[in-house]
């Protein structure tokens, strides 16, 4: 009794597309708010591998790391080690998500002002939900509140003992920020204020009257999701 078998799976190399379909001519001819994910993807790899296009491993990339963001979360050594991919079209990645971020910064970063709790969420959620320890920043601000500049003052868990409060103002004192506020993460994604986190905010509130800087707020950020001491009442600002 013959055994039937399956055909071989016909899949076109990029060079064998028509160029209406291939990602650079697409983008060429339409412009790169025209292409899907893959199709940017495959650019930014240039190859695929044996048997697999450009195209079908960028879509399995974006599928296996759960698209942009979980790429950007995703570190160096295990973006080498995929099928694939390697050392060289693992740094073009990072450089070129790294570019993104840097650029998304950049659009609120230049002069934006800050008008609420929502406003901070949108100028600090990207850069600082993908970290695997805690950040704390400091945004500077000016009279009308809009961003001065953004300061990391501290790596690790927040506690009394290994954050020293002056460093919170120490750049504000600098360029001479009329207010401040506050960001740092929770890598475990939920966002909700320790009583640790509660106490150093009021300490710093407290201190921010004594320099003259007004302690606006500090925003604790999840993984899509963050909490506002100030609209809480909690940490001084009750």
């Amino acid at each position: 009794m013959a055994v039937a078998t399956q055909p071989p799976i016909y899949r076109l190399r990029i060079r064998e597309m028509p160029d209406h379909e291939r990602p650079r001519e697409r983008l060429r001819d339409y412009g790169p708010e025209a292409l899907a994910d893959a199709e940017l993807l495959a650019i930014l790899l240039r190859v695929g591998v044996s048997g697999v296009n450009v195209v079908q491993l960028s879509q399995q990339l974006l599928k296996d790391f759960g698209g942009w963001h979980g790429l950007q979360q995703t570190n160096f050594h295990t973006l080498r080690s995929c099928h694939g991919m390697g050392e060289a079209k693992a740094a073009q990645l990072k450089a070129a998500l790294e570019i993104g971020r840097r650029l998304a910064m950049l659009s609120f970063e230049e002069r934006f002002q800050i008008t609420s709790p929502g406003d901070v969420a949108k100028l600090m959620q990207v850069q600082m939900s993908h970290y695997d320890q805690e950040h704390l920043n400091v945004i500077c601000l000016d009279t009308k509140n809009r961003v001065m500049k953004i300061q990391n003052v501290y790596v690790g868990t927040l506690d009394a003992a290994g954050l020293r409060v002056g460093e919170i103002f120490k750049e504000a004192l600098k360029i001479n920020s009329a207010a401040l506020i506050m960001v740092h993460n929770h890598p475990s994604g939920d966002p909700t204020p320790s009583p640790e986190d509660i106490a150093i905010t009021r300490q710093i509130v407290e201190a921010g009257r004594l320099l003259d800087i007004d302690v606006l707020d500090h925003l604790v950020i999840g993984h899509g999701r963050y909490v506002s001491l100030r609209e809480r009442g909690v940490g001084g600002f009750g």
